[in-house]
């Protein structure tokens, strides 16, 4: 029996699984889930359980790659990071620290790695990212309608009478809510899947629901109109329901009929998901996937609309839940937030041919493969491929990275050192390397630092792995969450979670939800 050693994922999953290694003379030999992790169970997605082909991939990049000749072919760490900080100090004294752009993505979620978001600021500030292609759109329409966006714990579901997954595949994205929603449905709890696609996660529901794709916003106008035309909105609605009337008269623009047919779904739908929402409580649980396309936050607004009117809200297993906020516990105020401009997300290739006074001329990219995850790849990679200086910070030579000037070979998961959130639950937990990188292979941090003193900004990013660990855990440190004890007890959970929106609505009148 090899060596266990401990864990946790830190890829772009509401998960963040506990993992255990079993290590054999250097090598991890498996990897299995944390039993005594309240959400991992003790068990990991298919992903994760064959994480080690990725781990020793013959593909995997050990060594940094330079572009001659147009080809990328192997160097140095000193030539890598000399030439690119001899071109990013031309830029910026040519055209201003402007005309450099940092992207970072979500390709490893730790926080130890906005060291090189806290880097540019210094150097620049430069040109940063907004937006967001996965959750941004359903973001702005959980604040914008409650004041905050925060999901309710999941254990929490264990309260609802009803659960409607509206879609959310939880086979695919959200593994380890298998156990809690298949316990609520042998205690009696109704669950409904509303989803374009047909998937597994049927298997777990007494209904489903299949509109055409985008006809969500349409059925749940026509389920809103049920709930009016019953009398089957909550009597108190109008004391934490802004527009409400206006709310109504959108729902009354169609017959229940004609929203339905707009959704290419039977009237029956509507009435279905209207006594789901009327005989609560009941969690409508958001996925994704809508929010990423035309009028993606108007869909998630009418969702949350359908929770506000039927009193679905600020009561045990009732909700409107989205996404967690995985970066509230931490100390981030180090980070300033001041880019003089911004590149939108999923519009990268197109703003990034557009921009002018100054125009990009270098980019550097960490924790993203955006020709391969974001719209438009070919505007994507004739962007990238137009630039005067393109580094890329990637474990292996990917579509992007293909069309890099530079690429850094960095840490997998498994050699991860870092601080991680969920945006699933309210657990916070450290990674550690379970075992050793590559000799020529360093962590973003250490990337980073080996810039920064060619850059003359070496003291501002100083300290090592635990040092910044330490920093970014200053919040909870008084709340005894510490370094030590969440290397020793494993992922806790943190006090900053919020009270669920309008927890305070059977006394006195709540803030209002916007619909």
């Amino acid at each position: 029996m090899g060596e266990l050693r401990k864990t946790v994922c830190n890829r772009d999953c509401p998960d963040a699984c506990a993992i255990v290694a079993i290590v054999e003379n250097g090598r991890v030999v498996k990897l299995q889930g944390d039993k005594a992790h309240p959400i991992t169970q003790g068990f990991l997605c298919k992903r994760t359980s064959q994480y080690l082909e990725v781990q020793y991939s013959p593909a995997r990049l050990t060594t940094p790659l330079i572009r001659r000749n147009g080809a990328l072919v192997p160097t140095t760490w000193d030539e890598a990071l000399d030439y690119i900080a001899e071109r990013l100090l031309a830029i910026k004294r040519e055209s201003g620290p402007a005309a450099i752009f940092h992207y970072r993505s979500a390709g490893a979620m730790g926080l130890v790695k906005s060291v090189t978001s806290y880097l540019f600021e210094l150097f620049g500030p430069v040109t940063d990212k907004t937006g967001d292609i996965c959750s941004g759109a359903g973001e702005w329409a959980q604040t914008t309608d409650f004041g905050d966006f925060e999901a309710n714990d999941p254990s929490d579901l264990r309260n609802a009478k009803h659960i409607v997954l509206w879609g959310r595949n939880v086979y695919v994205s959200w593994t380890h809510m298998l156990p809690t929603l298949r316990a609520a449905r042998a205690a009696g709890t109704g669950i409904v899947l509303v989803d374009p696609v047909h998937h597994r996660t049927t298997d777990l529901c007494d209904r489903f629901w299949q509109p055409r794709p985008g006809g969500d916003f349409a059925l749940a106008m026509a389920t809103a109109r049920v709930l009016f035309e019953r009398g089957w909105t909550h009597p108190d609605a109008t004391r934490w329901c802004d527009h409400l009337d206006e709310f109504r008269e959108l729902a009354h623009a169609r017959s229940v009929a004609e929203w339905c047919a707009a959704a290419d779904m039977p009237v029956d739908a509507a009435g279905d998901l209207a006594r789901r929402l009327h005989d609560g409580p009941t969690t409508i649980v958001v996925g994704w996937g809508m929010g990423r396309r035309l009028n993606g936050a108007g869909i998630v607004r009418a969702l949350d609309a359908l929770g506000a009117i039927t009193g679905n809200i600020g009561v045990p297993g009732a909700g409107v839940s989205f996404e967690a906020k995985r970066r509230r516990p931490f100390d981030l105020s180090f980070l300033r937030g001041n880019a003089p401009r911004f590149i939108t997300e999923p519009l990268l290739g197109e703003q990034i041919l557009a921009a002018s006074d100054p125009p990009i001329r270098a980019v550097w990219i960490t924790a993203a493969n955006p020709v391969a995850m974001l719209p438009d790849s070919a505007t994507t990679a004739r962007a990238l491929e137009t630039r005067e200086l393109v580094v890329v910070v990637d474990s292996f030579v990917t579509d992007t990275a293909e069309r890099a000037h530079v690429v850094l070979p960095t840490t997998t998961l498994l050699e991860d050192d870092d601080v991680l959130g969920s945006y699933g639950h309210h657990h916070v937990a450290v990674s550690r390397p379970v075992v050793p990188r590559p000799d020529n292979v360093r962590s973003d941090l250490e990337i980073m630092q080996a810039l920064a003193a060619r850059l003359g900004l070496a003291d501002a990013v100083a300290g090592d792995a635990r040092a910044w660990k330490r920093r970014l855990l200053g919040k909870l440190a008084p709340h005894g969450i510490t370094l030590e004890r969440l290397e020793e007890h494993g992922p806790t959970r943190h006090p900053f979670v919020t009270q669920p929106v309008f927890a305070e609505r059977g006394s006195t009148r709540p803030r209002a939800a916007r619909i």
